[in-house]
């Protein structure tokens, strides 16, 4: 694997959450226990805004050449997913169910990833 692909697979996940939260706004978090009213899906969509941009990011960080770019890139992603990561725990300690330890490990995987391919090597490919 190389960073290139790592941000392909990245942009296409984030993608898909962006469409699914904006489409079906309580299907993504009913999936952890949390029923959001109907009245409430603002905060689906704006979350649902905030995963297609990151996927822009991670598609278009494809076609950078410059390392500072690159890094520039994965360092965030890094944060993004440090950050979400950070206050799903947060969020667990306050009552949530126990399944959103998932979520934050597939975001700690995320990190170490992006971390190798993005951080330590030099090149995209």
């Amino acid at each position: 694997m190389n960073l290139r692909i790592l941000l392909t697979l990245h942009g296409l996940v984030t993608l898909a959450a962006g469409v699914v939260l904006v489409v079906a706004p309580g299907l993504v978090p009913s999936a952890v226990g949390i029923r959001i009213p109907a009245d409430a899906y603002l905060v689906c969509y704006l979350l649902g805004a905030a995963e297609l941009a990151v996927a822009f990011l991670s598609f278009a960080g494809r076609t950078l050449r410059h390392p500072e770019g690159t890094r520039l890139a994965a360092q965030t992603l890094i944060v993004f997913h440090g950050c979400t990561a950070a206050v799903e725990a947060y969020a667990f300690t306050r009552g949530l169910h126990a399944a959103i330890w998932a979520n934050v490990a597939l975001r700690m995987a995320v990190i170490a990833l992006f971390t190798h391919y993005g951080l330590r090597r030099k090149r995209l490919t």
